[in-house]
């Protein structure tokens, strides 16, 4: 097929949110009776998954200390359900393990999830938490200083290639169109409106732009020329001038090489996602040594398609000029060094008997990458012209599958109460999102 030079709607990014869009915008417009998924056009400047979601640890879960983030995933969460096979879906569950200093928030966070339906359970005081772990999920459980634990009994993770791979399909099957190796270069703007998506291969003239590039973000930020700084109000009234718009964290994840089984739980089946949150001090298990003594957190999973036992810990932020690209593994700057492995290894060490001594285990391969953060380390789903709406993700993305089909909405004429809180004016308006005690900027 010849380059196209037109499409009613572009779409930038062949990532989940990008994906998802196309897919649900496409069955609006056929429903609504406004065009179908032929009006859509999907570009990449790589390949589908080339981003963010194609090295996510996949993880899908409820525990978020800000209720609207709650009904989000709640809803996100719904549509994985929609299709476990082809998503390759994993509902296994998901664990929220912490010490005191955040109990209650958690217990907050159980509460607002009854009020919603979302299933889980509570549990309170180190005794029992110590007894509900070993009892039910895993027998050589040790870690200390754990006062709360929040069992989800929906959520779990999903294998991230074959999720994007499948919504690529449902796509394809309602006509749209996506056309990879096509980089943007820029718009073509009217006024406050895009005409036009500049690319390195030809102008596509457009009705409607959707950006949806995760650590690109900042990129296309820049290219529609708003604004590097903004003012802030708190949700006590107060201004902060000229806060910066976008930071950079680096995102730490790994995999231990024992076979997936060597994790299963105590009825030899698929455990939850672990996450655990504590304040007890971490010691080496290579040498005994003091790692931490503050509060620090690890998560992980046994995973398949890892082929081992993988996960992560808290990101950091990256000081100075940042180049995106190469991204993921294929940067020299961005991937994990041997004081994340000392960590994590240690950690899972810290929570079960079973991985004492494996740190020889881990892989030491490329893993990692980064993430483009708004101020408050929260989405940003709105338009910033016209006909442009950007879904800034934040780097929560993956788990949010079920955006896109908000977006499709919104697009069509359907505002949606759920992407309401994440609107950019929520800066000036002072109506920002809570935060937790967690050691996590995105809990």
């Amino acid at each position: 097929m010849s380059f196209p030079t037109k499409y009613k709607y572009v779409i930038v990014g062949a990532g989940i949110h990008g994906l998802s869009t196309a897919y649900h915008l496409a069955k609006e417009l056929k429903q609504k009776k406004a065009g179908s998924g032929k009006d859509i056009l999907v570009i990449d400047k790589a390949a589908i998954g080339a981003g963010a979601s194609g090295i996510a640890c996949g993880i899908i879960r409820n525990n978020y200390f800000q209720p609207a983030m709650r009904e989000l995933i709640a809803h996100s969460v719904a549509l994985w359900e929609e299709d476990v096979e082809g998503y390759g879906y994993r509902p296994v569950g998901y664990m929220q393990i912490s010490c005191e200093s955040m109990h209650a928030d958690v217990a907050g966070i159980y509460k607002q999830q009854q009020e919603i339906g979302y299933e889980s359970l509570f549990i309170e005081g180190e005794k029992e938490c110590l007894k509900y772990m070993k009892k039910n999920i895993f027998y050589d459980w040790q870690a200390k200083n754990i006062t709360s634990i929040l069992h989800e009994k929906k959520g779990g993770y999903a294998h991230n290639t074959k999720a994007l791979y499948c919504l690529a399909d449902k796509a394809e099957a309602e006509g749209v169109r996506i056309l990879t190796g096509v980089k943007v270069t820029g718009f073509k703007t009217n006024k406050n409106s895009v005409t036009a998506v500049k690319t390195q291969k030809g102008d596509i003239e457009c009705d409607y732009v959707i950006i949806g590039a995760g650590p690109w973000a900042k990129s296309f930020w820049d290219m529609l020329d708003l604004p590097d700084q903004i003012d802030i109000k708190d949700n006590d009234g107060n201004i902060h001038k000229n806060a910066k718009m976008w930071t950079y964290l680096c995102l730490v994840e790994g995999t231990l090489g024992v076979p997936p089984d060597y994790a299963m739980n105590n009825e030899g089946k698929m455990p939850p996602v672990i996450h655990i949150d504590t304040d007890a001090p971490l010691y080496s298990s290579e040498d005994g040594s003091l790692i931490t003594d503050e509060i620090w957190g690890v998560y992980y999973k046994p995973d398949f398609h890892f082929g081992g036992v993988q996960g992560g810990a808290a990101p950091y932020i990256v000081e100075g000029e940042v180049k995106v690209d190469p991204y993921g593994i294929d940067s020299p700057d961005f991937v994990v060094g041997p004081e994340f492995v000392h960590m994590w290894t240690s950690a899972l060490a810290h929570c079960q008997k079973r991985y004492e001594n494996k740190y020889q285990y881990y892989k030491n391969e490329p893993s990692g990458g980064i993430g483009a953060f708004t101020p408050d380390n929260f989405p940003i789903f709105d338009k910033m012209k016209d006909n442009c709406y950007m879904i800034l993700d934040s780097n929560h993305g993956y788990k949010m599958i079920g955006v896109g089909k908000l977006v499709a909405k919104e697009i069509t004429g359907e505002k949606q109460r759920l992407l309401k809180p994440f609107r950019f004016e929520r800066y000036a308006k002072g109506e920002l999102h809570p935060v937790s005690n967690s050691p996590f900027p995105w809990s």
